[in-house]
């Protein structure tokens, strides 16, 4: 299927799944949509304000029409604008990776670097610096472990998670609030909040599985 690249250049149409689906669970929970999850845009704000669309609503557009549809080439939404706004939505004052460079310092020359990781990227030469290990105590006195990424690799990555948000963000049910962008856990506790006090609820179920952060090697994205 043969798509203009502004739109979403390399998606292929299979089979039309029941759209009901979603729609049928998410009434379930017949809840008013919280404001700051409604009418979100779909462009991102620069360091000077203004608003720069990616051209990531064409691929929103068509992960919302056809459920079955395969993304086969998303690299081109990969700009260096987009690069840029995933760097200004890093923490400023986070721990930086084994190659030391902080955000203040990456930000030196930004433009630049920028291009330069742009290109890199694109050709096929960019390679993830191995993540720094650092540990931090829990309540009860063990540490757990973290891997802290350079600046360069989380601003790849969270302009990766961008352009893979347009898709995902179409599959979730409206009730669900984890480590969703524009969503939190005061959203998520309003929600409940209010399915106890309108709803006819049986039972409320907490699980926790104990020692699970411990058992895998966990980055930090901030």
């Amino acid at each position: 299927m043969n798509v203009p690249e502004e739109s979403h250049s390399g998606i292929l149409p299979m089979n039309q799944s029941n759209k009901d689906g979603k729609a049928s669970a998410e009434n379930e929970e017949e809840r008013p949509l919280i404001k700051e999850n409604a009418g979100q845009p779909h462009t991102h704000p620069t360091r000077s304000g203004k608003r720069v669309s990616q051209g990531l609503p064409g691929v929103r557009k068509a992960a919302k029409e056809n459920k079955e549809m395969k993304f086969t080439a998303l690299l081109h939404h990969l700009t260096v604008d987009l690069l840029r706004e995933s760097f200004y939505s890093l923490k400023r004052k986070a721990a930086p990776g084994v190659d030391g460079v902080t955000w203040q310092e990456y930000e030196d020359g930004l433009e630049d670097r920028l291009t330069d990781l742009h290109g890199r990227v694109h050709r096929g030469a960019y390679r993830a610096q191995p993540s720094r290990r650092v540990y931090i105590e829990k309540e009860d006195g063990r540490q757990r472990p973290l891997a802290v990424p350079a600046i360069e690799d989380k601003l790849v990555q969270q302009a990766v998670v961008t352009i893979l948000n347009q898709i995902y963000e179409e599959d979730f049910l409206d009730f669900s609030y984890g480590f969703r962008p524009g969503r939190s856990q005061h959203q998520a506790l309003d929600a409940l909040s209010y399915a106890l006090l309108k709803k006819k609820v049986n039972y409320v179920l907490d699980a926790d599985i104990r020692g699970f952060l411990d058992s895998y090697s966990q980055c930090s994205y901030g």
